[in-house]
């Protein structure tokens, strides 16, 4: 069997601290893949910026005039991670036989590339990086991080728990993976749709090498919310269920204080009322919030805009 051709790509959002060390470490794992003949001479690194601010798109221009095996993208406008991920990895789609997608950050270990071929050797179109454990998450983020999973597995969606976007994708499955128009992107709720067979690899996440998380807690909260809503509807239907019980629990308050008028009990009651209107009007306010966020997908998904632009490719 004739070596496959590996296209790495990386999504950079101001990363200039570690682009150097990150092209380094991967030019080192592609050499060492070659020679082991593991991988095409013809694969290559695919740096995509994502509208960065500070020298990101400078250095992989460097990059890319002295690294045979530096390739760049830059994007017309920053697009958020998972659209720059999507452009990286549909250009390399024509390039290559099979893509894998991680981090700038140096947290995703490369020694699991490794791994991700032999699985890709065996048959498998996608390949799932999941994390062996989360020591070096605080416990916040640790608790919030398997609560999400476990939440989004209840919603009915089909997820890899403790997996991110450290993955292995065929031609195949990118072929597959260009036909999922939506605009509001959440790769890791859509590559297992596309169903072909998969595998695991598991792998310990490092601490980033320099600079600062792009995902802060902010990011992160829309990240989650980005993916309950656009693969499930199981919250609109909590709304309706909501809906019924309290139409429920307003018909027995409704008898009751009927029955209770009747038998000239009644008694002045302003706190039960003033509580019960603040808690009715606190509920409807939070869904037509949710109701509001699934109409905002539905007209972001209509307007059918590009998810990204490219200004340019590089590649020797």
């Amino acid at each position: 069997m004739t070596s496959p051709v590996l296209y790495i790509v990386v999504p950079c959002y101001n990363e200039q601290e570690v682009l150097h060390e990150t092209a380094k470490r991967l030019t080192a794992k592609l050499e060492s893949l070659m020679a082991q003949r593991k991988i095409s001479g013809d694969s290559r690194m695919l740096f995509v910026n994502d509208g960065s601010k500070d020298a990101t798109w400078s250095i992989i221009e460097e990059l890319c005039q002295e690294n045979s095996y530096v390739c760049g993208l830059k994007l017309s406008r920053n697009k958020g991670h998972q659209n720059a991920l999507l452009a990286g990895l549909m250009t390399a789609k024509e390039l290559c036989d099979c893509a894998i997608s991680m981090d700038a950050d140096l947290q995703d270990d490369i020694e699991a590339v490794d791994g991700f071929l032999e699985k890709f050797q065996e048959g498998c179109d996608v390949v799932y990086g999941v994390r062996s454990k989360r020591d070096t998450d605080t416990f916040f983020k640790r608790s919030t991080a398997r609560g999400f999973y476990k939440f989004m597995k209840a919603l009915g969606v089909d997820i890899v728990e403790d997996h991110a976007d450290y993955r292995l994708m065929s031609r195949r499955a990118l072929e597959s993976l260009s036909q999922f128009d939506e605009v509001n992107l959440f790769l890791r709720g859509i590559v297992p749709l596309i169903g072909y067979q998969s595998g695991i690899v598991t792998y310990e996440r490092h601490e980033r090498f320099a600079g600062e998380s792009k995902y802060p807690l902010k990011k992160m909260i829309a990240f989650a919310f980005d993916g309950i809503t656009s693969f499930s509807v199981k919250p609109i239907r909590l709304i309706a269920t909501i809906g019924f019980v309290i139409f429920f629990v307003s018909i027995l308050v409704l008898l009751y204080s009927l029955i209770v008028w009747l038998m000239g009990h009644t008694v002045p009651g302003w706190t039960t009322l003033a509580a019960s209107i603040w808690l009715i009007g606190g509920i409807q306010l939070l869904c037509l919030g949710v109701i509001g966020e699934y109409i905002g997908k539905i007209y972001g998904e209509v307007k059918h805009r590009p998810r990204y632009i490219i200004e340019t490719f590089l590649k020797q």
